[in-house]
């Protein structure tokens, strides 16, 4: 008997393209190997490896405790290169508290003007 040829919809659905997430970038940010995520996880190391790209799937749970490790948020592994030097995020972790709370005012300042473009 002769194999059907799979639809584009089928070979789609079974090659599913993952969305990227910063796991990566955050772990060399904190300056650790995928061994040590793996062993804090209690994962193998293979598991952190598809993670990082996009090969696996993440749970809640799983990013909570990836967070938790790594000294950030769900959200921002999901979101945020903490290696772009140039986004407001990575100046806000270069910032001693003292400029922080300038940068904040700043900010405020800026966002509240109305009615102008710069």
């Amino acid at each position: 008997m002769a194999r059907r040829p799979s639809t584009p919809q089928q070979v789609q659905t079974r090659f599913k393209q993952r969305r990227r997430i910063f796991l990566r970038q955050w772990r060399k940010y904190r300056g650790m190997t995928q061994e040590q995520v793996a062993e804090y996880m209690g994962w193998s190391v293979s598991n952190v490896s598809q993670l990082e790209r996009g090969e696996q799937g993440y749970s809640d749970e799983g990013l909570a405790k990836l967070a938790e490790l790594l000294q950030c948020t769900p959200g921002q592994i999901l979101e945020v290169d903490p290696t772009d030097d140039n986004a407001i995020w990575s100046l806000w972790e270069r910032a001693k508290p003292g400029q922080k709370n300038t940068l904040l005012e700043v900010a405020k300042e800026m966002v509240g003007k109305t009615g102008t473009d710069s």
